[in-house]
């Protein structure tokens, strides 16, 4: 008699709960239905912890609702990148929930506001970097990123929105990660004439140029392929390397840029500077050191080593040379390194060319 009693307090609690959710439920619709999308969310982060004992209706209505309300702040432009990607979150959710039980109440409304959302990140990203807002452009485009990792484009503007607004850090990680999936951006660019501007705009596809082309807004459709960014990607990683010392990093990428440009100069002379900059730390270890035997023999090791650095920048500065003999930073660079080197005829031989 105890366990049956025990059964039906269960069964009493369970239906409480799940009334309990409906409510919360319902109170949320009717906060977000008269435009109230924080009072919403409040409510269903309360039942939040117990949507995962909901019955399946509940859990769709849940997901989906929650996608809606953050939707709706980001399209009002509250924090838009932010609860845009915590809008795709619950829509995700709701599609996993609705697969596992073959129940498809909300699927097709949530893969529409999927694909808007993507949509109004892109163009919210376009038009922060129109404005300078350089920083908010990349925190977009990488959303967009996150939203379908197929649309590779995104993450490479989310990279280069950083590095022009020196937020070297997001640039470094977006960068390493465009690296490490090997992106190339060789694509093709659809291109029409809009004819209100006479201006050429650029289309994600030859499908949403041919939109604009049947309504009648745009005109003189053209393709054109892009070239490679791998050149741009470690370009950029370089600089930033070189910028934060940090020269191993730097010369790896620099030889990278030499391999697919061998007249980019500035990697020449930049890979000259870090061979030069890393004997600084030889020269300290110099001037530590005492007098006693031991200490000049490790004073004469060190030296040569120290030549050895130095030595190793005069192919990159005489590459840069051939590239263009009359730079006077490069001529006067190298001068300074033979002298440092006692390497009197090449010194004196540069020098008349001056």
């Amino acid at each position: 008699m105890k366990r049956k009693f025990v059964i039906l307090s269960m069964v009493l609690l369970i239906n409480v709960v799940v009334n309990a959710q409906k409510t919360q439920i319902k109170e949320a619709q009717t906060f977000f239905s008269s435009g109230k999308s924080q009072e919403a969310l409040a409510i269903l982060k309360k039942a939040e912890y117990l949507i995962v004992n909901a019955t399946d209706e509940d859990k769709s209505d849940f997901y989906f609702l929650k996608g809606n309300a953050f939707k709706d702040l980001a399209t009002k432009n509250i924090d838009a990148a932010n609860n845009f990607s915590l809008a795709s979150e619950a829509y995700q959710e709701l599609l996993k929930a609705e697969n596992e039980v073959g129940k498809y109440k909300y699927t097709l409304q949530a893969n529409t506001a999927l694909k808007d959302m993507k949509s109004k990140l892109v163009n919210g990203a376009v038009e922060d970097y129109k404005a300078n807002k350089f920083k908010e452009s990349a925190e977009k485009s990488y959303k967009v990123y996150l939203f379908d990792k197929r649309d590779t484009l995104n993450l490479f503007n989310a990279a280069s929105a950083s590095m022009v607004a020196k937020d070297f850090d997001s640039a470094i990680k977006y960068y390493e990660e465009l690296k490490k999936i090997n992106y190339s951006g060789k694509r093709i660019v659809y291109y029409a004439t809009n004819k209100k501007t006479k201006e050429e705009d650029s289309f994600v596809s030859a499908g949403a140029r041919e939109s604009g082309i049947q309504v009648g807004l745009y005109e003189k459709p053209r393709d054109e392929f892009s070239s490679s960014k791998r050149f741009e990607i470690n370009k950029n990683l370089a600089y930033i390397y070189l910028e934060r010392n940090d020269f191993e990093k730097s010369e790896i990428c620099y030889n990278k840029t030499l391999e697919l440009d061998p007249k980019y100069i500035d990697a020449y002379i930049n890979l000259a500077y870090v061979k030069l900059e890393a004997k600084k730390v030889l020269m300290d270890q110099m001037s530590a050191l005492g007098n006693t035997p031991k200490e000049m023999q490790q004073y004469d090791e060190l030296k040569i080593k120290k030549d050895n650095l130095v030595k190793s920048a005069i192919p990159y500065l005489k590459k840069a040379l051939d590239i263009d003999p009359k730079n006077q930073d490069v001529i006067k660079s190298l001068m300074g390194v033979y002298r440092s080197l006692d390497m009197t005829n090449e010194y004196n031989a540069l020098k008349a060319t001056m």
